[in-house]
């Protein structure tokens, strides 16, 4: 039947891209070496990254899972990027967007917050106060700009050892005291005029996914 063979070859092509984006993930994360904190931060979690894809491709078997699988290997060659710029070289050719990328901005300039006494920092650069980069993405249906931060407070403020009501109350005012210093795209700035947090759709953070959702 036609749709049969439709179906097979959208798979086929689902796998095949799924694929190429690892094995290019795969020879980035060989090639790269560095002794900054951000860079050796970056490198680690591409290599999380290329651990979950290669789990995801051997378990995948529709093509929606091989499209995860490639967005996993998509975020890995995101902090490829980030670690390349963390060594003053060529970050290399722009990427696709991910799902989860997609209204979030990025960090435009130098900012820090206090939080319950604790102070957190984020920069458009990387440096010695801010080795963690975040490709942008939404936990919980909460927007995190891309760009580099002090630590990695989006998985902290949500660990079970912090409470979830009191971690995603920290989180809350974290994801907020950063998000307006993004830069969006017109179109989906206006969108998200007259919006609020709390009306975002959710999305989880776990394995090598970050949360999905639209507005």
């Amino acid at each position: 039947m036609w749709w049969r063979r439709r179906r097979e070859r959208e798979l086929a092509d689902a796998r095949a891209e799924a694929q190429r984006w690892y094995e290019r993930l795969g020879g980035q994360i060989t090639n790269l070496h560095g002794e900054s904190p951000a860079v050796k931060q970056s490198l680690a979690d591409a290599g999380e990254r290329y651990t979950a894809a290669g789990s995801q491709l051997d378990r995948a078997e529709t093509a929606r899972q091989f499209e995860l699988a490639r967005e996993t290997a998509l975020e890995g060659l995101y902090y490829i990027r980030a670690a390349r710029t963390a060594m003053g070289i060529d970050p290399g050719p722009e990427l696709p967007a991910v799902a989860s990328q997609r209204g979030v901005g990025q960090i435009t300039q130098a900012r820090e917050l206090d939080v319950q006494g604790h102070r957190y920092a984020a920069s458009p650069d990387p440096g010695d106060g801010t080795p963690y980069y975040y490709p942008g993405g939404r936990i919980q249906g909460r927007p995190v700009p891309a760009g580099w931060y002090s630590e990695p407070w989006w998985r902290t403020a949500l660990s079970t050892g912090a409470g979830v009501f009191g971690g995603l109350l920290l989180f809350d005012v974290l994801a907020g005291g950063f998000y307006d210093t993004a830069m969006y795209d017109a179109g989906v700035a206006q969108g998200f005029e007259g919006g609020a947090e709390g009306d975002m759709g959710g999305g989880d953070f776990g394995g090598g996914d970050f949360g999905g959702g639209d507005f």
